[in-house]
């Protein structure tokens, strides 16, 4: 009998990207900080990952990125002048994101893409499987994606990708997975991927969305992966190589997922993403619904 896989614990976040599509508010703020209603993207990730047992969190930054870093720590200031004043709601608001997850830092230097952003936690991740999350998708804390993902490696081993069915026009806009059924429901062996194909050249309508979880064999991989797509060194690259050669750290197996996700890379996805979640607030979604239902029907109608 095989002895069962560790358990995952272990995440990594790369977020060292410019923010361009989002200028100028990215100009000097990173983009992971934009509020999705009155909390950071980048908190919602983070509280994912910990609410899938990943509680050790390395963090791919870049220049500028020290709100990041500033966010997950202490603000002795502001915590103790909402202790002075009595405002416990807003002083537990403050202090969430500190004990969330243990926190790492570490900076990618120059931006070669997602596989080298990977690259980067080599010395961190050492010789375990381990997570990465994309800051851009958010998943609904509903729908457990990491747990089942986590829990699809520790059955099969090697590594294990997210697939959503996407729409033959959305297609070049993702990674693309060449897929064979398996024994489990909702999940694919994966034998090929292509990195954002044309409707027409694209084997299939099944996008690698922000969700990984790893073999470590994936950083000897990348180490020889020679830049791809846009001149950067591509995970998806990587990956290939090893649905193709599973001796690499593979197999590769995707988990088919058909959530709650919220797309907060798009000006206009980041919009509605917005709208969803404040509509959803318990808080908040009452009188915002409200407001909503009469612009709807009353103002929107004078803008067409």
């Amino acid at each position: 009998m095989t002895s069962p896989r560790p358990q995952i614990t272990k995440a990594v976040i790369p977020a060292a990207g410019l923010g361009t599509r989002f200028l100028p508010a990215t100009k000097a703020t990173p983009k992971e900080m934009l509020p999705v209603v009155d909390r950071p993207a980048i908190q919602y990730v983070v509280e994912e990952a910990t609410a899938a047992g990943l509680t050790d969190v390395l963090m791919i930054t870049g220049r500028n990125k020290r709100p990041l870093e500033d966010h997950f720590d202490r603000n002795y200031e502001l915590e103790e002048a909402l202790h002075r004043k009595g405002d416990d709601q807003r002083l537990s608001f403050v202090q969430e994101s500190n004990d969330l997850a243990t926190m790492h830092y570490v900076r990618q230097g120059d931006p070669k893409g997602l596989g080298h952003a990977v690259l980067c936690a080599a010395p961190h991740v050492g010789d375990q499987p381990f997570a990465v999350l994309l800051g851009d998708d958010l998943i609904d804390p509903r729908d457990p994606l990491l747990t089942i993902m986590t829990d699809v490696q520790r059955l099969y081993g090697g590594s294990v990708v997210a697939l959503m069915e996407v729409a033959p026009e959305q297609i070049h806009l993702y990674g693309c997975a060449v897929v064979e059924e398996t024994d489990r429901d909702g999940v694919r062996r994966v034998t090929g991927l292509v990195e954002k194909p044309s409707a027409a050249d694209a084997p299939s309508n099944y996008a690698v969305i922000g969700r990984y979880v790893l073999d470590p064999g994936v950083f000897e991989v990348l180490r020889k992966t020679r830049p791809g797509r846009g001149g950067e060194i591509q995970l998806t690259d990587a990956l290939q190589a090893m649905a193709a050669d599973p001796s690499l750290g593979g197999p590769v197996h995707g988990v088919i997922f058909s959530g709650r996700r919220y797309d907060t890379g798009d000006k206009g996805d980041y919009l509605r993403s917005i709208v969803r979640l404040a509509c959803e607030r318990p808080d908040l979604g009452p009188d915002f619904r409200a407001w909503l239902r009469s612009y709807v029907s009353e103002e929107m109608p004078r803008l067409e």
